[in-house]
């Protein structure tokens, strides 16, 4: 069991996490915190694997309080939590090692999906004994492996999936239906089909860019919640 404390000032936000956590197998929320003298003192007498920490508490910043954390529990797992967009509160996150970063309101499938990576990272890290290739690509490789492979709409194959991924990574001024379609063998519409599922599921994010004749074309990004993952 992977024991959770929730570190959120506002309590509706905090029930709601905590209604997402019941839902995960194998995950039990031990504690909830609403400042971060609190989070301190149940850190100190909880057995804790997992901090879900939001940046805006009363009394300190989350992300000043991952300095103190870190003193004390130098292998405690985080995660971020928070409404704020500004790039600072990110990038310190990131010297402290969290594990991911997430923006409010979080989506159940999206809070699913971040923890069932989080318990696929850490089973992997304890059941192998040496550091190989293998290992790495599942902890740091793209992220495609976050998007499950398995209850795939009808006429969206796992493989030719991966690939649209990688094509449109490959790409940071975003990528056209037909570039995809050619870069992957297939026809427009086929593109377009895998496309628009991955922006249906929040994976990818379009915009209309005026071409050279002109006329407004429709381009497929990768969203910024998910570059931190590469």
């Amino acid at each position: 069991m992977i024991n959770v404390i929730i570190a959120e000032d506002d309590f509706r936000v905090a029930k709601i996490h905590e209604a997402y956590m019941e839902k995960i197998e194998g995950m039990c929320v031990v504690g909830r915190a609403m400042n971060a003298s609190d989070t301190l003192d149940l850190l100190s007498e909880q057995s804790v694997d997992l901090l879900l920490l939001d940046v805006y508490m009363p009394d300190m910043l989350g992300t000043d309080l991952l300095q103190e954390i870190r003193k004390v529990h130098s292998s405690l797992d985080i995660i971020m939590i928070t409404a704020s967009t500004e790039k600072i509160f990110l990038e310190k996150s990131l010297r402290y090692g969290v594990f991911q970063y997430l923006i409010k309101p979080v989506e159940l499938n999206k809070f699913k999906q971040t923890m069932s990576q989080y318990k696929k990272n850490r089973q992997l890290l304890r059941k192998t004994k040496e550091v190989n290739e293998k290992l790495l690509e599942s902890i740091f490789g793209n992220d495609s492996s976050l998007i499950s492979q398995q209850n795939l709409p009808p006429g969206i194959d796992g493989i030719t999936l991966d690939k649209v991924i990688q094509i449109v990574l490959s790409e940071c001024g975003g990528m056209t239906s037909e570039k995809v379609g050619e870069k992957m063998g297939a026809s427009r519409t086929t593109a377009r089909r895998y496309l628009e599922y991955l922006v249906g599921i929040d994976y990818l994010k379009t915009e209309s860019v005026y071409g050279i004749v002109g006329r407004p074309e429709r381009r497929y990004f990768l969203k910024e919640t998910h570059t931190g993952n590469l």
